[in-house]
């Protein structure tokens, strides 16, 4: 298994589950390789071992931009020709990945300034802990909104982690602009029950995290299963809210590579 020019090998260094059918994973992060926060990468792995990778998957980053590992948050889909194997992952193993990054939900999309909404579904929330890990992100915004959907409670990975922020050592100084609300959807909790394009159209998102919605400081990520992706697109331009592209100035960015 040797690298090429548009591949290289990477070794696993830590595999931890969630539950049974969500994991993460961390990789070394090879040499001279850059992403903005947001990306994502693409992963292979080959049909049989000492083969060169042949099924490949794009998976958003989790870590910043200026961490010295690469860590990954996946689902593990019953059957599934990457995932099911992916998630048989053991420490030293090896993976590979392309050499090239890639993506478009990053800050680049939107004038840095006023209030950023994250809005994710199940591992959607990835691409959004990488941008909390970024400092040009707290340095960017007045506040940061923090929505994760879930069906169940035990669904809501890397919660220590994000509470956690108001201790860590390069972000507890404006730890203060993140306001974190995870949803859960399928059983009672002590957490939000409406799936996000629900909190839009209530208002509910506006009171809890005591941020109004408005053209001029609005702007907002969604990352997650292509229904939440879709409805709460719609739920945003039925406020008169629209996606940002490069031809010209918009509130909303989305990813698309499911």
């Amino acid at each position: 298994m040797s690298d090429n020019d548009k591949y290289l090998a990477v070794q696993v260094t830590d595999v931890w589950r969630w539950t049974d059918h969500l994991f993460s994973f961390r990789t070394r992060r090879p040499e001279g390789f850059r992403f903005q926060a947001g990306q994502f990468a693409r992963l292979g792995l080959p049909h049989n071992k000492n083969e060169p990778p042949s099924i490949w998957r794009a998976y958003s980053i989790v870590s910043g931009p200026y961490d010295d590992f690469l860590e990954y948050y996946s689902i593990v889909v019953p059957d599934g020709a990457f995932t099911s194997r992916l998630a048989d992952l053991k420490p030293g193993d090896t993976v590979f990945m392309e050499r090239q990054n890639h993506g478009f939900l990053t800050l680049e999309r939107f004038t840095l300034q006023g209030d950023l909404f994250l809005l994710a579904s199940g591992t959607g929330l990835a691409p959004f802990l990488s941008l909390l890990a970024d400092p040009l992100t707290w340095d960017s915004f007045d506040r940061i909104i923090l929505i994760h959907s879930v069906r169940a409670k035990n669904e809501l990975a890397y919660r220590e982690q994000i509470e956690g922020l108001s201790r860590h050592a390069l972000f507890a100084e404006n730890s203060h602009k993140l306001t974190y609300l995870p949803t859960v959807t399928r059983e009672p909790s002590e957490f939000l029950s409406m799936r996000i394009p629900q909190l839009i159209q209530t208002g509910e998102l506006e009171q809890k995290s005591m941020a109004p919605l408005s053209k001029e400081r609005s702007k907002f990520m969604l990352c997650g299963n292509p229904d939440m992706v879709q409805d709460t697109r719609t739920a945003l331009k039925e406020r008169g809210f629209v996606s940002a592209r490069s031809s010209r100035p918009g509130e909303i960015a989305t990813e698309n590579y499911w």
